[in-house]
């Protein structure tokens, strides 16, 4: 599990060029050269940093910048009775569900996918795929996606377009499934107010 942002690095475990980990960082801006780092939202020390994500997690960034969205998959470990009652009877791998009122802009949106040298990244959250860099970066390659919904659906995505996410952002933060909660400050508020439910629990 992941909180809603990630987290400033620390004790972080340098990729190894041998693994051929493949890294991306997704952005709505084509034709950038360079990525200099930048302070993270919480960072205490050590300067800004350059975020990546693995390619196993790279449909969670697949959307809009600042859409908010609940994604999750089945660990070899979860619970049978939370896999069955939250990934549903579809098949698929990961699910990603976003509200219906982001649809549109979804089908609407290009973004850019930048690929990184894994060997400059340091693995900060395995579980949400996050890789990060201290050093200004430069991408080894440029590739447009025009159409969202069918890069999601190519790497074994069900996208779930409900009214609300708060739902079933609960039932994911109680279940036994490994999960990301992102930019759910801007989920439309629901009418019982944000403090109806849990925050979400602290990374180990």
């Amino acid at each position: 599990m992941t909180l809603n942002e990630p987290q400033t690095p620390a004790g972080l475990e340098t990729v190894s060029p041998d693994s051929r980990l493949r890294l991306y960082h997704v952005s709505d801006r084509p034709g950038i050269r360079l990525f200099d780092p930048r302070p993270a939202a919480d960072a205490d020390e050590g300067g800004g940093i350059v975020w990546a994500i693995d390619e196993r997690h790279l449909h969670n960034y697949l959307l809009p910048r600042d859409c908010p969205r609940v994604t999750f998959y089945a660990l070899p470990e979860s619970d049978p009775e939370d896999v069955d009652r939250l990934m549903g009877p579809g098949g698929a791998r990961f699910v990603v569900a976003v509200e219906n009122r982001w649809l549109v802009r979804i089908r609407d949106t290009a973004l850019y996918l930048y690929e990184m040298d894994s060997r400059d990244f340091a693995a900060q959250d395995a579980g949400a795929g996050y890789c990060v860099s201290r050093q200004a970066t430069v991408p080894l390659a440029e590739t447009r996606i025009d159409d969202i919904l069918g890069a999601l659906a190519e790497r074994d995505v069900e996208l779930r377009v409900m009214p609300s996410l708060w739902g079933l952002r609960e039932a994911v933060i109680h279940s036994s499934l490994q999960f990301s909660i992102i930019r759910m400050r801007n989920a439309h508020p629901p009418p019982e107010g944000t403090g109806a439910y849990d925050p979400l629990p602290l990374s180990p």
